[in-house]
């Protein structure tokens, strides 16, 4: 049965908060930048919409994989395993997947600027990632 492996005695709970932080910032990188890219490559209708859903599918591989080997140290039985934690993780990541849309979206009708959306989405993801640690530890890597 696979478990969450101990905490091991280098990682304190600091060192933690600080590889989650780290870990969360690539991820909104990964989610952002895939946004920009979409918008910038694909002069297509709901161009901004569609960006938002490729960020946050390429975030959130992103930060499965590092939470998975960095924060959690989780092994999976076989494959089947594999995709159930992955789904089980995407599910915990629904709610706060709307934080981050709220936000996103919020900043984008309030200001209407990319530099608003894209802001209000980084601030969102932030709100968001604090909520998933705890989402995550609880029910999908436990």
């Amino acid at each position: 049965m696979s478990q969450v492996q101990p905490m091991p005695p280098s990682m304190t709970r600091s060192r933690l908060v600080v590889l989650y932080s780290i870990f969360a910032a690539i991820s909104i990188a990964a989610n952002l930048g895939s946004q920009k890219l979409f918008v910038m490559a694909a002069h297509i209708p709901y161009a901004v919409a569609i960006s938002v859903l490729v960020g946050t599918a390429v975030g959130l591989a992103v930060k499965f994989f590092l939470d998975k080997f960095w924060i959690f140290r989780f092994e999976h039985r076989d494959i089947a395993h594999g995709i159930q934690s992955f789904i089980l993780y995407t599910a915990m990541g629904g709610a706060t997947t709307l934080i981050f849309w709220g936000f996103e979206f919020g900043a984008d009708h309030v200001f209407g600027t990319e530099a608003a959306r894209l802001t209000g989405g980084g601030v969102g993801l932030v709100i968001g990632y604090i909520a998933k640690y705890w989402l995550d530890k609880k029910f999908v890597f436990a």
